[in-house]
Protein backbone atom coordinates (compact mmCIF):
# COMPACT_ATOMS: atom_id res chain seq x y z
CA UNK A 1 0.00 0.00 0.00
CA UNK A 2 2.86 2.34 0.89
CA UNK A 3 4.52 1.62 -2.46
CA UNK A 4 1.32 2.57 -4.28
CA UNK A 5 1.13 5.85 -2.33
CA UNK A 6 4.78 6.71 -3.11
CA UNK A 7 4.24 5.88 -6.79
CA UNK A 8 1.15 8.13 -6.93
CA UNK A 9 3.03 11.01 -5.30
CA UNK A 10 5.92 10.58 -7.75
CA UNK A 11 3.54 10.69 -10.71
CA UNK A 12 1.88 13.80 -9.29
CA UNK A 13 5.25 15.53 -8.91
CA UNK A 14 6.17 14.58 -12.47
CA UNK A 15 2.88 15.97 -13.76
CA UNK A 16 3.44 19.23 -11.87
CA UNK A 17 7.00 19.43 -13.19
CA UNK A 18 5.84 18.77 -16.75
CA UNK A 19 3.07 21.37 -16.36
CA UNK A 20 5.57 24.02 -15.23
CA UNK A 21 7.79 23.22 -18.21
CA UNK A 22 4.84 23.62 -20.59
CA UNK A 23 3.73 26.98 -19.17
CA UNK A 24 6.20 29.05 -21.29
CA UNK A 25 5.04 27.24 -24.43
CA UNK A 26 1.42 28.01 -23.52
CA UNK A 27 2.27 31.72 -23.42
CA UNK A 28 4.16 31.39 -26.71
CA UNK A 29 1.46 29.35 -28.42
CA UNK A 30 -0.34 32.33 -30.07
CA UNK A 31 2.94 33.54 -31.56
CA UNK A 32 3.92 30.04 -32.64
CA UNK A 33 0.51 29.58 -34.25
CA UNK A 34 0.82 32.88 -36.14
CA UNK A 35 4.35 32.05 -37.31
CA UNK A 36 3.17 28.66 -38.49
CA UNK A 37 0.17 30.01 -40.39
CA UNK A 38 1.83 33.12 -41.81
CA UNK A 39 5.40 31.87 -42.38
CA UNK A 40 6.06 28.14 -42.12
CA UNK A 41 3.04 26.93 -44.11
CA UNK A 42 3.54 29.48 -46.96
CA UNK A 43 7.24 28.58 -47.13
CA UNK A 44 6.34 24.88 -47.37
CA UNK A 45 3.78 25.61 -50.11
CA UNK A 46 6.29 27.69 -52.10
CA UNK A 47 8.88 24.93 -51.81
CA UNK A 48 6.29 22.41 -53.01
CA UNK A 49 5.45 24.61 -56.01
CA UNK A 50 9.14 24.98 -56.83
CA UNK A 51 9.37 21.20 -57.31
CA UNK A 52 6.29 21.07 -59.53
CA UNK A 53 5.20 22.22 -62.96
CA UNK A 54 1.78 23.50 -64.11
CA UNK A 55 0.63 24.96 -60.80
CA UNK A 56 -1.98 27.60 -59.81
CA UNK A 57 -3.17 29.05 -63.17
CA UNK A 58 -3.17 26.09 -65.54
CA UNK A 59 -5.46 23.65 -67.26
CA UNK A 60 -2.89 20.87 -67.15
CA UNK A 61 -2.36 18.49 -64.28
CA UNK A 62 0.51 19.54 -61.96
CA UNK A 63 3.56 17.34 -62.45
CA UNK A 64 6.52 16.69 -60.19
CA UNK A 65 9.77 17.83 -61.88
CA UNK A 66 12.20 17.79 -58.96
CA UNK A 67 15.02 20.33 -59.12
CA UNK A 68 14.64 21.05 -62.84
CA UNK A 69 13.15 24.49 -62.08
CA UNK A 70 16.24 25.34 -60.05
CA UNK A 71 18.52 24.09 -62.82
CA UNK A 72 16.66 26.16 -65.40
CA UNK A 73 16.97 29.25 -63.21
CA UNK A 74 20.65 28.80 -62.45
CA UNK A 75 21.42 28.46 -66.16
CA UNK A 76 19.20 31.41 -67.14
CA UNK A 77 21.09 34.54 -68.22
CA UNK A 78 18.34 36.83 -66.89
CA UNK A 79 18.71 35.23 -63.46
CA UNK A 80 22.47 35.84 -63.58
CA UNK A 81 21.81 39.46 -64.49
CA UNK A 82 19.26 39.89 -61.69
CA UNK A 83 21.60 38.24 -59.18
CA UNK A 84 24.46 40.53 -60.21
CA UNK A 85 22.28 43.62 -59.88
CA UNK A 86 21.02 42.43 -56.48
CA UNK A 87 24.56 41.95 -55.17
CA UNK A 88 25.60 45.33 -56.61
CA UNK A 89 22.67 47.09 -54.94
CA UNK A 90 23.10 45.23 -51.66
CA UNK A 91 26.87 45.47 -51.19
CA UNK A 92 27.18 49.13 -52.18
CA UNK A 93 24.13 50.07 -50.10
CA UNK A 94 25.42 48.30 -46.98
CA UNK A 95 28.86 49.92 -47.26
CA UNK A 96 27.43 53.39 -47.95
CA UNK A 97 24.86 53.04 -45.17
CA UNK A 98 27.65 52.21 -42.72
CA UNK A 99 29.89 55.09 -43.79
CA UNK A 100 27.10 57.69 -43.82
CA UNK A 101 25.42 56.39 -40.68
CA UNK A 102 28.67 56.34 -38.69
CA UNK A 103 29.72 59.77 -39.98
CA UNK A 104 26.43 61.43 -39.09
CA UNK A 105 26.25 59.61 -35.74
CA UNK A 106 29.70 60.90 -34.78
CA UNK A 107 28.69 64.39 -35.92
CA UNK A 108 25.59 64.28 -33.72
CA UNK A 109 27.60 62.89 -30.81
CA UNK A 110 30.34 65.52 -30.85
CA UNK A 111 30.39 68.40 -28.39
CA UNK A 112 31.81 70.79 -30.97
CA UNK A 113 28.25 71.55 -32.14
CA UNK A 114 25.75 73.31 -29.91
CA UNK A 115 22.80 71.28 -28.54
CA UNK A 116 20.35 73.32 -30.63
CA UNK A 117 22.21 72.59 -33.86
CA UNK A 118 22.48 68.90 -32.96
CA UNK A 119 18.71 68.75 -32.45
CA UNK A 120 18.18 70.42 -35.84
CA UNK A 121 20.58 68.02 -37.56
CA UNK A 122 18.81 65.05 -35.93
CA UNK A 123 15.53 66.14 -37.49
CA UNK A 124 17.10 66.71 -40.93
CA UNK A 125 19.13 63.50 -41.00
CA UNK A 126 16.29 61.27 -39.87
CA UNK A 127 13.77 62.59 -42.43
CA UNK A 128 14.42 59.83 -45.02
CA UNK A 129 13.39 57.25 -42.41
CA UNK A 130 10.01 58.94 -41.93
CA UNK A 131 8.82 58.33 -45.50
CA UNK A 132 7.58 55.00 -46.82
CA UNK A 133 9.27 53.36 -49.80
CA UNK A 134 6.43 54.33 -52.13
CA UNK A 135 6.65 58.02 -51.14
CA UNK A 136 10.43 57.97 -51.54
CA UNK A 137 10.09 56.42 -55.00
CA UNK A 138 7.58 59.05 -56.13
CA UNK A 139 9.66 61.94 -54.77
CA UNK A 140 12.86 60.79 -56.44
CA UNK A 141 11.10 60.02 -59.71
CA UNK A 142 9.94 63.62 -59.79
CA UNK A 143 13.37 64.98 -58.86
CA UNK A 144 15.25 62.75 -61.32
CA UNK A 145 12.84 63.45 -64.15
CA UNK A 146 14.58 65.03 -67.18
CA UNK A 147 12.65 68.22 -66.35
CA UNK A 148 13.12 67.78 -62.59
CA UNK A 149 15.00 69.83 -60.06
CA UNK A 150 18.18 67.71 -60.16
CA UNK A 151 18.80 68.40 -63.84
CA UNK A 152 17.81 72.04 -63.37
CA UNK A 153 20.41 72.50 -60.63
CA UNK A 154 23.15 70.66 -62.55
CA UNK A 155 22.55 72.72 -65.68
CA UNK A 156 22.34 75.94 -63.66
CA UNK A 157 25.78 75.45 -62.07
CA UNK A 158 27.32 74.20 -65.30
CA UNK A 159 27.86 70.58 -64.25
CA UNK A 160 25.63 69.33 -67.09
CA UNK A 161 25.04 70.69 -70.58
CA UNK A 162 21.79 68.83 -71.24
CA UNK A 163 19.02 66.99 -69.47
CA UNK A 164 20.07 63.59 -68.12
CA UNK A 165 17.80 60.55 -68.26
CA UNK A 166 18.67 59.25 -64.80
CA UNK A 167 16.11 56.44 -64.59
CA UNK A 168 15.80 55.73 -68.32
CA UNK A 169 19.48 55.21 -69.09
CA UNK A 170 20.85 51.68 -68.98
CA UNK A 171 24.15 53.06 -67.64
CA UNK A 172 22.71 55.36 -64.97
CA UNK A 173 19.50 53.63 -63.82
CA UNK A 174 21.09 51.11 -61.44
CA UNK A 175 23.47 53.63 -59.79
CA UNK A 176 20.54 56.06 -59.46
CA UNK A 177 18.32 53.45 -57.78
CA UNK A 178 21.22 52.45 -55.53
CA UNK A 179 21.70 56.08 -54.52
CA UNK A 180 17.99 56.37 -53.65
CA UNK A 181 18.20 53.21 -51.54
CA UNK A 182 21.28 54.57 -49.77
CA UNK A 183 19.53 57.86 -49.03
CA UNK A 184 16.47 56.12 -47.63
CA UNK A 185 18.35 53.62 -45.45
CA UNK A 186 21.22 55.40 -43.70
CA UNK A 187 19.10 56.84 -40.80
CA UNK A 188 18.67 53.32 -39.38
CA UNK A 189 22.45 53.04 -39.06
CA UNK A 190 22.75 56.59 -37.75
CA UNK A 191 20.26 56.10 -34.92
CA UNK A 192 21.67 52.72 -33.89
CA UNK A 193 25.31 53.83 -34.01
CA UNK A 194 24.49 57.07 -32.18
CA UNK A 195 23.03 55.02 -29.34
CA UNK A 196 26.17 52.89 -29.37
CA UNK A 197 28.44 55.95 -29.28
CA UNK A 198 26.57 57.42 -26.35
CA UNK A 199 27.01 54.14 -24.50
CA UNK A 200 30.82 54.15 -24.72
CA UNK A 201 32.32 55.21 -21.34
CA UNK A 202 34.20 58.52 -21.52
CA UNK A 203 36.82 57.06 -19.20
CA UNK A 204 38.16 55.06 -22.13
CA UNK A 205 38.75 58.21 -24.17
CA UNK A 206 40.28 60.00 -21.17
CA UNK A 207 42.67 57.11 -20.59
CA UNK A 208 43.61 57.02 -24.26
CA UNK A 209 44.24 60.77 -24.32
CA UNK A 210 46.46 60.53 -21.25
CA UNK A 211 48.44 57.77 -22.99
CA UNK A 212 49.05 60.16 -25.90
CA UNK A 213 46.58 58.79 -28.48
CA UNK A 214 45.38 61.18 -31.17
CA UNK A 215 41.82 61.32 -32.58
CA UNK A 216 42.49 58.76 -35.29
CA UNK A 217 43.93 56.31 -32.76
CA UNK A 218 41.02 56.90 -30.36
CA UNK A 219 38.62 56.12 -33.20
CA UNK A 220 40.57 53.06 -34.35
CA UNK A 221 41.29 51.46 -30.98
CA UNK A 222 38.31 52.56 -28.86
CA UNK A 223 35.33 53.64 -30.97
CA UNK A 224 35.40 50.93 -33.64
CA UNK A 225 35.99 47.98 -31.24
CA UNK A 226 33.16 49.19 -29.01
CA UNK A 227 30.81 49.55 -31.99
CA UNK A 228 31.86 46.31 -33.71
CA UNK A 229 28.95 44.14 -32.43
CA UNK A 230 26.43 46.80 -33.48
CA UNK A 231 28.05 47.27 -36.90
CA UNK A 232 28.06 43.54 -37.65
CA UNK A 233 24.41 43.17 -36.62
CA UNK A 234 23.34 46.20 -38.67
CA UNK A 235 25.26 45.06 -41.74
CA UNK A 236 23.76 41.57 -41.68
CA UNK A 237 20.20 42.83 -41.18
CA UNK A 238 20.68 45.46 -43.88
CA UNK A 239 22.05 42.82 -46.27
CA UNK A 240 18.92 40.70 -45.81
CA UNK A 241 16.53 43.66 -46.12
CA UNK A 242 18.22 45.10 -49.22
CA UNK A 243 18.22 41.72 -50.95
CA UNK A 244 14.42 41.76 -50.62
CA UNK A 245 14.05 45.35 -51.83
CA UNK A 246 11.12 45.48 -54.23
CA UNK A 247 8.87 48.52 -53.76
CA UNK A 248 11.56 51.13 -54.35
CA UNK A 249 12.82 49.51 -57.55
CA UNK A 250 9.41 48.60 -58.89
CA UNK A 251 8.03 52.10 -58.43
CA UNK A 252 11.07 53.88 -59.90
CA UNK A 253 12.18 51.75 -62.86
CA UNK A 254 10.12 48.54 -62.76
CA UNK A 255 13.34 46.61 -63.36
CA UNK A 256 14.05 48.50 -66.57
CA UNK A 257 15.14 49.91 -68.86
CA UNK A 258 15.77 46.61 -70.66
CA UNK A 259 16.43 44.83 -67.32
CA UNK A 260 19.13 47.35 -66.34
CA UNK A 261 17.76 47.40 -62.78
CA UNK A 262 16.29 43.90 -62.69
CA UNK A 263 16.87 42.34 -59.27
CA UNK A 264 15.80 39.00 -57.84
CA UNK A 265 12.61 40.40 -56.27
CA UNK A 266 11.36 42.06 -59.48
CA UNK A 267 12.43 39.01 -61.49
CA UNK A 268 10.33 36.82 -59.20
CA UNK A 269 7.32 39.11 -59.56
CA UNK A 270 7.56 39.13 -63.37
CA UNK A 271 7.92 35.36 -63.51
CA UNK A 272 4.76 34.93 -61.47
CA UNK A 273 2.44 37.70 -62.64
CA UNK A 274 3.72 38.57 -66.11
CA UNK A 275 4.83 35.20 -67.47
CA UNK A 276 2.59 33.12 -65.14
CA UNK A 277 5.51 30.77 -64.46
CA UNK A 278 4.59 30.21 -60.85
CA UNK A 279 6.85 27.20 -60.45
CA UNK A 280 9.89 29.14 -61.64
CA UNK A 281 8.89 32.10 -59.49
CA UNK A 282 8.61 29.81 -56.45
CA UNK A 283 12.06 28.37 -57.14
CA UNK A 284 13.49 31.87 -57.47
CA UNK A 285 11.81 32.94 -54.24
CA UNK A 286 13.25 29.94 -52.46
CA UNK A 287 16.74 30.80 -53.74
CA UNK A 288 16.33 34.29 -52.24
CA UNK A 289 15.21 32.67 -48.99
CA UNK A 290 18.25 30.37 -48.99
CA UNK A 291 20.62 33.31 -49.48
CA UNK A 292 18.89 35.20 -46.67
CA UNK A 293 19.07 32.18 -44.36
CA UNK A 294 22.84 31.94 -44.89
CA UNK A 295 23.28 35.55 -43.78
CA UNK A 296 20.75 35.06 -40.96
CA UNK A 297 22.79 32.15 -39.59
CA UNK A 298 25.85 34.39 -39.38
CA UNK A 299 23.69 37.01 -37.66
CA UNK A 300 22.42 34.53 -35.04
CA UNK A 301 25.94 33.23 -34.51
CA UNK A 302 27.22 36.77 -33.98
CA UNK A 303 24.41 37.54 -31.54
CA UNK A 304 25.22 34.45 -29.49
CA UNK A 305 28.92 35.36 -29.41
CA UNK A 306 28.01 38.89 -28.30
CA UNK A 307 25.75 37.61 -25.52
CA UNK A 308 28.48 35.29 -24.25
Amino acid sequence: MANITISTEAKTRNWHKTGKQLVPFAYLSPTILLLTVLSLIPIAIVFYYSLMDNVIITRDTPAFVGISNYVDLITDSVFHQALGHTLYLTIISVIAHLILGLSFAMLLNTELISPGMRALFRVVYILPWVFTASIIAILWRLMLNPNGIINFMLISVGLASEQIEWLSSRQLALPAVTFINIWSGYPFYMVSLLAGLQGIPKDLYDAGTIDGANRRQLFQYITLPQLKPIIISLAMLDFIWTMHQFTLIWMTTGGGPIRATEVLSTFTYKLAFSSYKFSMASANAFIILALSIIVALFYVRNQRATDE
